[in-house]
């Protein structure tokens, strides 16, 4: 089937931007909205979140159209499953498990809670076990204030996450669209090398969904440049995948750039990695695909090292950290997309120029 790339780019950002529109005033008629357990975030709380679910209507359309073309068929219900398990996940998260004080440091010295070292002045969630057994004897002889609690939304516990993004990449693998990858015959190795694919981008995606614009703008930059990475290889045939994730984010982002009015929630972030990965995988463009996303992925390995206790944030992730030490939201995500497009640039100038 002929595929007029203009065409459904319009398309597809078009629907985007309705179905966005119309999610977030369901959404806000029926009081669904987030809760943000960062402090410097606590004018966000009430903001409709969930607005992935315009992802899924705008995927249901394309198939409808294109149901003939096997890549972007398969590709948007990849897409469909993992925004399904990403609004279970959403859905559970609109209970509350737990409400976590807020404090200040009402002394003029460094003060010691948990593994956190607070200046006088600064406010702190109280998180961890440690600080939470530390937090009502400081509170008592008045070196910390109680200005606020945080109500915490029930997550699902990892492993059942783990395993439905696994089962994404299994249904993946059984589709036969993949039998080599980056230059190599997979063969057997096909199931984890596919799995790991799915899990990587899933959480990767969903660990920078935390500022306004963040997720969406470096996907949004990242399949462009796949794009364009394609055209130069001369896969025509691999654009469509990355034309409609790019589609997606840019009507999302009419409405979730700075100061969002909506969220994508898991199940946006679910929907953008599971999509990314399987255009990556199936188009076999794996080495450009890992680098557009370099960002994120640096992202998620100074998370990991935090938690592995090998340095010590703050606030996680990383652009948390940032927006705690005083750089605005704004910076954060713009130094975020321009890195995100550094790096597709060398990507793509080491392909025309080197390889």
């Amino acid at each position: 089937m002929d595929i007029d790339f203009i065409f459904l780019f319009l398309l597809t950002f078009i629907a985007s931007a309705f179905f966005t529109w119309y999610v977030r005033r369901i959404l806000s008629r029926a009081n669904i909205g987030d809760s943000p357990i960062v402090s410097e975030h606590k004018h966000k709380i009430g903001t409709p979140t969930m607005g992935g679910i315009s992802f899924l209507f705008t995927a249901l359309l394309l198939i409808s159209l294109y149901y003939t073309d096997t890549v972007i068929t398969i590709t948007l219900f990849m897409m469909l499953a993992g925004g399904i398990f990403g609004l279970v996940d959403d859905l559970i998260g609109l209970q509350i498990k737990e409400v976590q004080k807020l404090v200040v440091n009402k002394t003029n010295k460094v003060l010691t809670l948990g593994r956190l070292n607070l200046k006088p002045g600064e406010e702190v969630r109280v998180a961890t076990p440690k600080a939470k057994k530390e937090v009502d004897s400081l509170l008592e002889e008045g070196k910390l204030e109680l200005i606020g609690e945080v109500p915490i939304k029930l997550e699902p516990e990892e492993f059942p996450k783990l395993l439905c993004q696994i089962f994404i990449g299994i249904l993946l693998c059984l589709t036969g669209l993949v039998t080599t990858l980056g230059g190599f015959v997979l063969g057997i190795f096909m199931f984890p090398v596919v799995c790991i694919g799915i899990v990587g981008a899933v959480n990767t995606v969903n660990l920078i969904d935390g500022m306004d614009g963040l997720a969406a703008g470096i996907v949004c930059i990242a399949s462009f440049a796949c794009c364009i990475f394609c055209m130069i290889c001369g896969k025509t045939e691999a654009i469509a995948p990355f034309l409609i994730l790019a589609g997606l984010c840019l009507g999302f982002l009419i409405f979730n750039r700075y100061p969002a009015t909506i969220f994508m929630g898991d199940t946006g972030s679910f929907i953008l990695g599971v999509g990314f990965a399987t255009a990556v995988i199936i188009c076999d463009i794996p080495y450009f695909g890992v680098l557009s996303l370099g960002v994120p992925i640096a992202s998620v390995v100074i998370s990991l090292l935090h938690r592995a206790h090998i340095i010590n944030l703050p606030v996680e992730p990383v652009h948390h950290t940032l927006n705690h030490m005083g750089m605005s939201e704004v910076k954060i995500v713009s130094l975020y997309w321009l890195g995100t497009v550094i790096l597709c640039v060398i990507g793509i100038l080491g392909k025309i120029y080197i390889f």
